[in-house]
């Protein structure tokens, strides 16, 4: 229960599903509620097979190039902390690596779900290198199989929170999702800064 937890509230930090509440909401505001259904639920999906995808095989992606987990460590970490960084000082961009292209394609077709939803908003490089890291830490099936109900547990929580996008964006407002998105931020770096501090520990004993 643990490892679930700390697995959960890695990835839910770093993926940050109540930022995307405002570009959801942007997207899909004159969309019948069924398509809202539609569209969460199959976010939801992406997300998940995305990061499954990302955690079995981001290992052999890395071997392939040459990266060292340590390497990857510290990107990543340099990645998420950044990410945090942005979203505690509220200049986190509203687009999340959503260029006005896609912006403009997206609200032009029906199928929002994998791009840009799933990715890069909600799955991005942060969430990614995360997962890899896990795979190389947690090496016992047992383990592997807890970080599995772990991202099924986050991918059901982003369908909640997405389909329940437009009533929060309204409860909460702006301010309330930019206030707890900070709180989120704060958590983000610290989990960023952990990846490069173990990084270089390791770095330094191997040496």
């Amino acid at each position: 229960m643990e490892l679930f937890v700390y697995i959960f509230a890695a990835l839910f930090s770093v993926l940050n599903p109540l930022g995307a509440i405002p570009i959801y909401v942007g997207l899909t505001e004159h969309d019948s509620k069924a398509e809202r259904f539609r569209t969460s639920l199959w976010t939801a999906i992406n997300v998940f097979i995305i990061l499954i995808i990302s955690f079995f095989v981001g290992e052999y992606v890395i071997n392939f190039f040459g990266i060292s987990i340590d390497a990857l460590r510290i990107a990543g970490g340099l990645v998420i902390a950044s990410s945090g960084f942005a979203l505690l000082s509220g200049q986190f961009s509203k687009k999340r690596g959503v260029n006005k292209k896609v912006t403009t394609d997206a609200q032009t077709r029906n199928d929002i779900a994998l791009t840009p939803l799933a990715m890069p908003i909600l799955a991005g490089p942060g969430a990614i290198s995360l997962l890899i890291a896990f795979y190389q830490d947690y090496p016992e099936l047992s383990d592997k199989t807890i970080i599995c109900l772990s991202i099924l547990a986050v991918a059901m929580a982003i369908f909640i929170i997405l389909r329940s996008g437009h009533y929060l964006s309204r409860l909460l407002g702006a301010s309330g999702i930019v206030a707890i998105s900070r709180i989120i931020g704060f958590f983000v770096i610290a989990i960023g800064v952990q990846y490069i501090s173990n990084a270089v520990v390791n770095i330094f004993k191997g040496i």
